[in-house]
């Protein structure tokens, strides 16, 4: 599940995603440079392959390790695209684009928000959508909406199959979830059971209230962190966290986990970017990032922990944290809250960024470690969850409830 929402106002563009999915699908950032292409090349997209564009534009990518196309991206010219999982009445295809391709192929193929729709929509009705969308489980697949911003404006993309509607936000907040909202195509095609499953309304009324208080990126960074009324998550049993921006796992039947984060503020001739690359924004440090300027962040993650990517490295901590959220949170937020608001003050180079990051972090385990009591304080079945993907990740050493 994800949440992507926007604020449009004169001159400006804010723009923000969570990518919400496996917990243990590590999401890596990707910088792939222009390039030009011989006509009659094939590109190998995650499922299927298409003709090569002639030209590519430079991208910046948050992506699944494994797949091709990508969660959240942004481009040279300005223009920055999120996609949402929906779930329609259409018949859903074995093999197609993703919707993570068709962002990423948006991005490289469009030097405009508006050109970038036109792309997709192309795309979608020559080659269709579909193949395995999930990490855990290969067979889950979805339709897909597209939020699509520059800074003159965004537009909301939503589709059907190869069926699509669009709407153009020429001012205020606007959000997309898990759930077609452009009537009357909702009306027509939406699959209300999972939308309500996904509690996609709750999540986008929560980062469209956020946005249209927004004053500046800051605001939207908080928003990507709540969690509803408190503090910390709040499990429910049947689809964990899932009813706020700030997605945690655990629960019985629906689970997703916030596994990447971006805010964007998109002026014209500018643009500024802010990515955690690593799992759950309420603990994590939104750091600036540039579209034409690649960071060496360590190995690509996977699916096993490893000590050497930032994504894993983080995880630790993230996972520790939130076995007593409520009480360990706090013991850093602040700080880190006043490192971001001296960066959206005076942006730093992005290497001294990540770099600052990395010994704040470390600071902040050594204080977690000493408060911690030794207990899992989440309810039953979000620690059994939780259980069962360190395992997976091999992570060990972790202590019982």
């Amino acid at each position: 599940m994800c949440d992507t929402v926007v604020r449009v106002d004169p001159g400006r563009v804010l723009f923000a995603k969570n990518s919400d999915r496996d917990p243990n699908e590590a999401q890596l950032l990707d910088w792939q440079p222009a390039r030009r292409f011989a006509a009659g090349e094939s590109l190998a997209c995650t499922w299927i392959t298409i003709p090569q564009a002639r030209e590519t534009r430079a991208v910046l990518l948050s992506r699944p390790f494994w797949m091709w196309g990508a969660e959240i991206g942004a481009n040279e010219a300005g223009v920055a695209i999120g996609n949402e999982a929906v779930f329609t009445d259409q018949p859903y295809a074995e093999r197609g684009l993703t919707g993570m391709d068709l962002v990423r192929l948006g991005l490289e193929r469009a030097d405009s928000a508006g050109r970038a729709v036109e792309t997709i929509v192309e795309l979608l009705e020559t080659h269709g959508q579909g193949g395995g969308c999930g990490h855990e489980d290969r067979g889950f697949t979805y339709h897909n909406s597209f939020l699509v911003a520059d800074a003159g404006g965004a537009f909301v993309l939503e589709t059907a199959g190869t069926r699509w509607t669009t709407e153009s936000v020429e001012g205020g907040a606007r959000g997309i979830s898990n759930g077609l909202t452009i009537e009357p195509f909702a009306s027509r095609h939406a699959d209300r059971v999972r939308g309500r499953v996904a509690a996609c309304d709750a999540r986008r009324a929560s980062t469209e209230a956020g946005a249209a208080a927004a004053a500046g990126p800051a605001d939207l960074m908080r928003a990507l962190r709540s969690h509803g009324d408190g503090a910390a998550p709040r499990y429910g049993k049947l689809r964990g966290g899932l009813g706020a921006p700030c997605v945690h796992a655990g629960g019985l039947v629906a689970n997703s986990q916030t596994t990447a984060s971006w805010v964007a503020e998109l002026r014209p001739g500018a643009a500024r970017h802010w990515v955690t690359a690593t799992a759950a924004p309420c603990a994590s440090v939104f750091k600036p990032v540039r579209v034409g300027e690649p960071l060496d962040l360590g190995p690509s993650p996977e699916d096993r922990a490893d000590d050497a990517s930032l994504w894993w490295r983080f995880e630790r901590f993230h996972r520790r944290v939130h076995r007593d959220a409520g009480r360990l949170l706090p013991l850093f937020t602040a700080e880190r809250d006043a490192l971001e608001a001296r960066w959206l003050a005076d942006p730093p180079e992005p290497g001294k960024a990540f770099a600052e990051a990395e010994r704040h972090l470390a600071a902040w385990e050594v204080r977690v470690a000493e408060a911690e009591d030794g207990r899992d304080h989440r309810p039953l079945w979000a620690r059994r969850y939780w259980r069962v993907r360190d395992a997976r990740a091999g992570l060990g050493g972790t202590r019982a409830a």
